[in-house]
């Protein structure tokens, strides 16, 4: 059994002849350059590619399967040049059942499905090319039709006040909408941890995976998970959500939920934090607030029982450290390879080598969780504070 580095939800901004997928992703966000970005410069050893649904970047993966610059793996996935890639959708459910819209994460094991799959989603969405497109179907029956393709079914960043299970989704069970036996994992989001989602009796029957979102480049594996499994394919992924045969997650990587941007819950208008969603600002007098994923947990907290867990590791992306510019990572991956060396690894007497002190002191306090932070919240990041 290995390790295996994974951060399975990252989207296509633009097809290779520059069309938009997920509109509000880069235009860096390329198939070719996520490939070479989360392989080389963020050290992952399996990646799940949302948007895969899309006709053109359906296409481009094919020309590379005929090029030979991939390879599909027996046992599910592409291997492209080391890394395993793993084909998903992201989509929007909203049916008579939901109180809002609920985004889902949806994975084949071939590019056969993952056509298959397309080619059904072209008859019940209204435009085929973009990402987290509303299905006009229930959530039942997509379940359902994942399943008939042997694919995985999970509910995404279910608690962020939008467009997620427990945010908008439910009133008070997953139940109300989708099959729990057709749940293969749930997505945490970056405003919460494992601690905090296992509030939630009905959550302690899956896995929880952390995973980036990653909206441009810089963002992939700001969250992940390592893996045990024998191999990075989708048949070993598939396993290790289910548990079976020694396969599982090792450890979840997420922000600290208080670094994530949905987790106090703010003034819709200045984002001063309030006690409560019906509080009046203090500071801009405006009524509007925005729930934090802290409080909409606290409301649902009904759990009577503990479960055992892999620990769940707050990371500090590099990326929120003080003072650590584009240039001086550009320095720091010159000598240590990837973001998950300098993150995990690298002694801190080798990073001093290569940067001044006090960035070293600040990668190293992220390691132990002793840095002080400010608080996220409405859609504003917590960030880092500077000692």
């Amino acid at each position: 059994m290995k390790r295996y580095y994974a951060d399975l939800h990252i989207h296509i901004g633009r097809t290779l002849s520059g069309k938009p997928v997920k509109i509000t992703g880069s235009r860096t966000l390329t198939f070719s350059n996520i490939i070479n970005y989360a392989k080389s410069h963020k050290g992952m050893d399996m990646i799940g590619i949302i948007d895969a649904h899309s006709p053109e970047v359906l296409d481009e993966i094919e020309q590379n399967v005929k090029s030979g610059k991939i390879v599909p793996k027996i046992n599910g996935g592409l291997d492209m040049g080391g890394l395993t890639i793993i084909l998903g959708s992201e989509l929007e459910v909203y049916d008579q059942k939901c109180s809002g819209p609920v985004h889902v994460l949806v994975f084949m094991p071939t590019l056969e499905k993952m056509k298959i799959f397309s080619d059904w989603l072209a008859s019940n969405l209204k435009n085929i090319t973009l990402s987290s497109q509303r299905i006009y179907a229930t959530g039942a029956d997509l379940q359902k039709r994942v399943k008939s393709l042997g694919g995985l079914f999970i509910p995404a960043h279910i608690f962020t006040p939008f467009k997620s299970l427990y945010g908008r989704g439910v009133k008070q069970s997953l139940s109300e909408i989708f099959d729990p036996e057709l749940i293969d994992a749930v997505e945490l989001g970056l405003s919460a941890d494992s601690k905090m989602a296992d509030c939630l009796e009905e959550l302690h029957r899956y896995t929880f995976l952390t995973n980036s979102d990653a909206h441009s480049l810089a963002k992939i594996a700001r969250e992940y998970q390592i893996i045990e499994m024998v191999e990075p394919s989708f048949l070993e992924l598939e396993k290790a959500l289910k548990g079976e045969e020694g396969r599982g997650i090792n450890a979840n990587y997420g922000l600290d939920p208080l670094l994530g941007k949905y987790h106090e819950t703010v003034c819709a208008k200045c984002f001063n934090r309030l006690s409560t969603i019906e509080e009046t600002c203090s500071i801009c007098g405006s009524q509007k607030a925005i729930k934090g994923v802290a409080a909409r947990i606290q409301e649902l907290n009904n759990a009577t029982t503990k479960t055992m867990r892999p620990p769940y590791i707050h990371q500090i992306p590099l990326e929120f450290i003080p003072g650590l510019g584009k240039k001086t990572l550009e320095k720091l991956l010159h000598y240590f390879s990837t973001e998950m060396q300098i993150i995990h690894e690298v002694p801190s007497g080798k990073l001093e080598e290569v940067v001044a002190k006090r960035i070293v002191d600040y990668i190293t306090a992220a390691r132990n969780g002793n840095l002080t932070l400010s608080v996220g919240g409405g859609g504003k990041y917590g960030k880092v504070k500077e000692s």
